[in-house]
This record gives C-alpha cells, sequence and structure tokens, in this order.
C-alpha cells in the first residue's frame, strides 16, 4: 500500500473528513516521526511497532565487479520492529 491508497481507505471509511484534511494528517504524521527519528529518536506506536535508528560502524567492503577494497562511511539506518499486537495478529491462521 503506498501513502495515496492509505488516504484514500481512511477517506472511504470516514466520508464526514475531506480528502485534503485526511492526506494532511498522514503527511503531518510521518512528517513526525522521520523529524524524531532524524534526531535519534525512538517513536513507539503500542500494538503496531517502533521505529528507530540504528548505527552501522564504518568498515572495508569490496567493490563485487573488480574486487577492490573500498571504504565505507559510518552509516544510520531506520529500522522497525513490529509490535506484540500486530505479530499475532499476523501469525493467525
Amino acid at each position: 500500500m503506498i501513502k495515496s491508497e492509505l488516504v484514500q481507505r481512511i477517506a472511504a471509511q470516514n466520508p464526514h473528513l475531506y480528502q485534503r484534511d485526511i492526506e494532511n494528517i498522514v503527511n503531518t504524521i510521518l512528517d513526525t516521526i522521520a523529524g524524531a527519528m532524524a534526531n535519534g529518536d525512538r517513536v513507539e506506536l503500542r500494538g503496531f511497532g517502533a521505529f528507530s535508528v540504528k548505527s552501522r560502524p564504518a568498515r572495508t567492503g569490496r567493490n563485487p565487479r573488480t574486487g577492490a577494497k573500498v571504504e565505507v562511511d559510518e552509516k544510520h539506518v531506520p529500522f522497525f520492529k513490529t509490535g506484540k499486537e500486530m505479530r499475532e495478529r499476523l501469525n493467525t491462521d
């Protein structure tokens, strides 16, 4: 599902709301989560999961084409861990 499909589904479930308002709400939520993660904070949505940032240290990599060693800088990557309710919901028969 992409963001526009999410907005359309929420609009279908809430016909009393304008689609542009729903789009603003979804964008605000996602921007707030991204901003918190950019600051190094963890964002937890109970029952859904937790977004956090993991740090990967610098390392020596390898160019697969030439086999030459390449230095890879330290980087920060987003990480999502599902909540207990989400895992149970996904794993029901």
